[in-house]
C-alpha cells in the first residue's frame, strides 16, 4: 500500500513540474512575439500535447506474457471437476455451456447448458429460479429436480474475477422403495429361514403376480429350488379341492393341505384414512404365507404328538430298520433294527443321517433328507456307504410324512449283512470258477509239453545204468519235469479239475504215512501233536491228494509261527485233531453249508498267531498271500481248498482261543462224509483181482494231434510188445479203423483235437464196435470229461504220463475188456 502512495506523489511532483515548464514556455512567447494570438496559439498546441501524453501515461504497455494467463485453461477445469457420482457444469452469464464433466454429459447431454436441462416441466422452473437467484446473491436454495428415471439435487454457484460465470452441481437421490427390499429380504436370508421353519412365502403385486418368493416356494411349486419364480400368476400356482382345502397345484393330493395367511403391505394409517365411504382404496402388494395344515402357531398339536408316541412304540417292534427325522434333518427316533443295520452302538442317536455314512456321501444324505423333510409326501431310495462297512454301498429308503408330531421323514434302512455274506462268497464262487477255467486251458497245453519231456526222459533212463555219465542229468530233467506237473496239478486242484483217484481209506493212516515228513518239514523247534477220536467213518479220497492237503497245512502254520516269532527256529506247536460228528451234530450246529450227515472231522490248529480279520476273507482265493515277495506263490491254502471240496467235503477257516481268551493261532477245520461201502463196490473189487490174469498183446489204434505225444505213446506200447497204428486226428483214425474194424484190441485217443475230436470218433467207432475199449488221454480233469462224454466202458488217463503209467493203464484196460470183447467177437 506504501508502494502506491509513493508512486502517485512522485506523479504529483512531475505534474507540477511540468505545468510550470509550460507556464515558462508561454511567458517566453509572449516575451517573444509580442502577439496575444500566437501566445493563444502555442498555448492551444501545449495542452492538446499534455492531454496525449496523459492519457497514454494513464495505459499501461501491453505484456503479451499477461495477456496469454487471463485467458481460463478449461482442459484442466474439466479434468479437476471429473467426478464419477456428481454432475458439473459451468456457465457464463449468458447461460451459455463453457465446459462439463463425463457425468454431466452421460446424464443430460453436452447440446444442453443449465439451466435449460432436459427434465420434467416443474423442476426446468426450479433450475430457472435457481440461477436468477444465484446470479443476483452469489448463490442460492439447492433445488430437485427428476425426469422419468432419475432425480438430482441441483445447486449453482456464480464464481470468476469478474463473478461473470456460474457453477453447477448435480447429485443423484437414491429412490427407496421399501417393497423391493422386501422382495430381497424374501428370496435371500430371511426367506431360508422362513423354508426351513416350513414356511412358504411370497410376495405378490397387486395384479395378482409374483414379485418374489423363498427357495421352499421354488421346491413346492416348480420342483426345482433354482427356478424362476417372478412374474408367474400366484393363483395359478395352487389348487383346492370339494372342501376349500388349498394345495400346491403341483403336488395335488398327495401334498399335504396348506394354511394361506395374507398380509397386505400397506401403512394400516393411510389404509384408515383412504377408506372413506364412495373412495376406492389404493391397492398394494401383499405378502403370501403358506404353512402345512398339521402346524399350529405354538408347535405341533396335542393329538400328533400322541400319535407320534404311537408311531415310534410301533416302529420299535419291526424287525426293518426305521429311523424319523425333522424338516431340518435332526435325529428323532431310530429303532433296534435300524441301529444294528448303520452300525450305532451307542445309547444316543448321533445328530444327522449324514454321520452314520461315509464322508463323500454325507452332502447327497443331507440334501435327501432335507428335500423329503420339505417337499410333498413322497418316497424314494438313496444308495450310501454306511461307515461301519464302507466298501458295500446299501439302499437307504427315504419317504416324506405329515401330521405325525415333529417327524417329517421316515428312514428305512435293511439289516443286509447276510446279504452282504451271500455275494462276497457268490463273488468269490465265481472268481475261482473263472481262474479255475484259465488254469484249466494253461494245464492242458503245459501237460501235453510235460508228457513228452517226461516220455523221452524214461526212454533214455531205458538205455542208460546208473553210474552212466548221462544218467544223473536225465534224473534231473525228470525231476524238474515232474515238478511242474506237480504245479500244475495245483493249478487244478484249486479249480477243482484235477483227476482224482479215490479210494476208501481211514484218516489216521494218511496221518501216519506223512508223520515223519512234517516233523522234517516243522523243524526241531516247532512240536507236532496228533490226537485220534475213535470209531472214526472210512472216507473216500486219493490218498495222495489229502497228503498233499496235510503238508500244505503244516506248512502254512510253520510259516506262520515263524512269522509270529521272528524268524526260524522260533518254538510252536502244530496239532491234527480227527473226530467223528454225526448227523445229529451237525442238525444242532443250525449250519446251511453243511448237510446233515455223517463226517469224520480234522482239525489242523497252531499257535502262529491267528489270522488277521481283514484277510480270512481272501486266504482261500488262488494266488492270494501274505508273505514277502518271492517267498509264496499263493497256491497252498488253495490247493487244499479245491481237493476238499473236490472230494464232496468243507473247509473252514478261523482263529483258535487260548484260556485268556486271547487269539493264540490259526484253526482249519476240513469235514469228510463219511463213506458207507456198498456190496457193489465189493463186487467190483473182487473182479479187479480176479481180471489180473490177463497178460497178452493186441493191437492198438493211437490217435493224438501232439506230435510228441504220440511219437512217446507208441514207442512205449511198442516196447510193450504191442501192434500200434497212428492217426494224427479223429478223421484220420476213423478212417483207419473202418478199413479193418476187427483187427483192433483198443483205441487211445486224446480228447480234444482239430477236424473231429476225440469222443465224436469214439461214438463212431462204437457203432462198428459197441464193447470196444477205449482210453482216452487229456490234460482235463476226469470228472469234467465224464460229464461231457457219454460213452459206456470208457477210461482215461491224466496227462503228463511217464512210459511206465501208459503201459500199466493200458495193459489193465485191456485187462478188464478181454473177456467181454472175446465174447463179442
Amino acid at each position: 500500500m506504501s508502494m502506491l502512495k509513493l508512486q502517485e506523489s512522485r506523479r504529483m511532483v512531475d505534474g507540477l513540474a511540468v505545468a510550470a515548464a509550460v507556464l515558462a514556455s508561454v511567458a517566453l512567447i509572449q516575451f517573444a512575439a509580442g502577439s496575444i494570438t500566437v501566445t493563444l496559439a502555442y498555448t492551444g498546441g501545449l495542452v492538446v500535447l499534455g492531454l496525449i501524453a496523459f492519457v497514454a501515461g494513464r495505459t499501461p504497455a501491453s505484456n503479451p506474457v499477461t495477456q496469454s494467463t487471463d485467458v481460463p485453461d478449461w482442459a484442466v477445469t474439466v479434468a479437476a471437476i471429473e467426478l464419477p457420482d456428481l454432475a458439473i457444469a459451468i456457465t457464463d452469464r449468458a447461460n451459455r455451456l463453457v465446459c462439463a464433466n463425463s457425468a454431466f454429459e452421460l446424464w443430460f447431454g453436452s447440446s444442453n447448458g443449465p439451466p435449460r436441462l432436459p427434465v420434467d416441466g416443474a423442476s426446468a422452473d426450479q433450475l430457472a429460479r435457481l440461477a436468477r437467484a444465484s446470479w443476483r446473491d452469489g448463490k442460492a436454495e439447492p433445488v430437485t429436480i427428476a425426469d422419468e428415471h432419475r432425480s438430482w439435487t441441483a445447486s449453482a454457484v456464480r464464481a470468476g474475477r469478474g463473478d461473470d460465470y456460474m457453477i453447477w452441481r448435480f447429485s443423484p437421490v437414491v429412490r427407496s422403495e421399501p417393497i423391493a427390499k422386501i422382495g430381497k429380504h424374501i428370496s435371500g436370508l430371511f426367506g431360508r429361514v422362513l423354508g426351513a421353519a416350513g414356511i412358504v412365502v411370497a410376495l405378490v403385486s397387486p395384479d395378482g403376480t409374483v414379485r418374489a418368493g423363498n427357495q421352499a416356494l421354488a421346491r413346492r411349486a416348480f420342483g426345482d429350488e433354482t427356478a424362476r419364480m417372478t412374474g408367474q400368476e400366484f393363483v395359478h400356482l395352487l389348487r383346492s379341492d370339494e372342501r376349500e382345502r388349498i394345495y400346491f397345484a403341483r403336488e395335488g393330493k398327495k401334498g399335504s393341505p396348506q394354511t394361506l395367511v395374507q398380509v397386505p403391505l400397506a401403512d394400516p394409517d393411510e389404509a384408515a384414512r383412504e377408506a372413506v365411504p364412495g373412495k376406492a382404496t389404493a391397492e398394494s402388494p401383499s405378502l403370501m404365507l403358506l404353512i402345512d395344515a398339521g402346524i399350529g402357531i405354538g408347535g405341533w398339536s396335542s393329538e400328533t404328538k400322541g400319535q407320534a408316541a404311537q408311531l415310534e412304540g410301533l416302529l420299535g417292534q419291526l424287525p426293518l430298520g426305521l429311523a424319523t427325522t425333522d424338516r431340518d434333518g435332526h435325529f428323532i427316533f431310530a429303532n433296534p433294527a435300524f441301529r444294528r443295520a448303520a452300525g450305532i452302538t451307542s445309547d444316543d442317536l448321533p445328530p444327522y443321517p449324514g454321520d452314520i455314512v461315509v464322508a463323500r456321501d454325507k452332502t447327497a444324505m443331507s440334501d435327501a433328507v432335507r428335500r423329503f423333510g420339505q417337499g410333498p409326501a413322497s418316497s424314494g431310495d438313496i444308495a450310501v456307504r454306511l461307515r461301519n462297512d464302507p466298501d458295500e454301498p446299501v439302499s437307504m429308503g427315504l419317504a416324506g410324512v405329515r401330521g405325525l408330531g415333529e417327524a417329517a421323514v421316515l428312514m428305512s434302512l435293511a439289516d443286509t449283512t447276510e446279504e452282504a455274506r451271500l455275494k462276497r462268497q457268490v463273488a468269490q464262487a465265481t472268481k475261482m470258477q473263472a481262474v479255475g477255467q484259465l488254469a484249466g486251458g494253461v494245464a492242458h497245453d503245459f501237460n501235453n509239453v510235460l508228457t513228452a519231456i517226461i516220455g523221452y526222459c524214461d526212454l533214455m533212463l531205458l538205455r542208460h545204468t546208473p553210474g552212466d555219465s548221462d544218467y544223473d542229468d536225465i534224473q534231473q530233467i525228470k525231476a524238474n519235469s515232474n515238478r511242474a506237473a506237480s504245479l500244475t496239478r495245483q493249478l487244478l486242484a484249486f479249480s477243482r479239475q484235477q483227476t482224482l483217484q479215490p479210494e476208501i481209506i481211514q484218516l489216521p493212516d494218511i496221518l501216519s504215512e506223512v508223520g515223519q515228513l512234517l516233523k522234517r518239514l516243522l523243524g526241531a523247534k516247532i512240536t507236532l501233536k496228533v490226537q485220534h477220536d475213535r470209531d472214526l467213518g472210512l472216507v473216500r479220497a486219493d490218498p495222495r491228494q489229502l497228503e498233499q492237503v496235510i503238508i500244505n497245512l503244516a506248512v502254512n502254520a510253520r510259516d506262520a509261527i515263524q512269522s509270529a516269532g521272528g524268524g526260524e527256529g522260533t518254538a510252536g506247536t502244530l496239532s491234527f485233531v480227527t473226530r467223528r460228528v454225526e448227523a445229529r451234530d451237525i442238525r444242532r450246529m443250525g449250519t446251511e453249508i453243511i448237510p446233515a450227515g455223517d463226517y469224520t472231522v480234522l482239525i489242523a490248529e497252531d499257535t502262529g498267531g491267528g489270522i488277521p480279520q481283514n484277510v480270512i476273507g481272501n486266504i482261500f482265493e488262488p494266488f492270494f498271500t501274505t508273505k514277502e515277495q518271492g517267498k509264496g506263490t499263493g497256491l497252498g491254502l488253495s490247493t487244499v481248498y479245491g481237493i476238499v471240496k473236490q472230494s464232496g467235503g468243507f473247509i473252514f477257516a478261523g482263529n483258535a482261543k487260548g484260556p485268556d481268551g486271547k487269539v493264540k493261532g490259526a484253526r482249519f477245520t476240513l469235514y469228510l462224509p463219511v463213506h458207507h461201502v456198498t456190496e457193489e463196490e465189493i463186487k467190483k473189487a473182487e473182479a479187479e483181482e480176479t481180471s489180473r490174469e490177463w497178460s497178452g498183446g493186441g493191437t492198438i489204434l493211437l490217435v493224438e494231434d501232439e506230435d510228441m505225444v504220440r511219437a512217446v505213446a507208441e514207442r512205449a506200447l511198442a516196447r510193450q510188445g504191442y501192434t500200434i497204428v497212428t492217426a494224427s486226428d479223429g478223421d484220420e483214425g476213423l478212417e483207419a479203423f473202418l478199413k479193418e474194424p476187427d483187427r483192433f484190441d483198443m483205441v487211445l485217443t486224446d480228447v480234444v483235437m482239430p477236424s473231429m475230436d476225440g469222443p465224436a470218433m469214439a461214438k463212431e467207432i462204437r457203432k462198428a464196435r459197441p464193447r470196444l475199449p477205449i482210453l482216452f488221454m487229456s490234460g482235463y480233469a476226469e470228472e469234467q470229461l465224464r460229464g461231457e462224454i457219454d460213452i459206456d466202458n470208457m477210461y482215461f488217463i491224466p496227462k503228463p504220463f511217464s512210459v511206465k503209467q501208459i503201459g500199466e493203464k493200458v495193459g489193465d484196460v485191456l485187462r478188464h475188456s478181454s473177456r467181454s470183447e472175446r465174447n463179442d467177437r
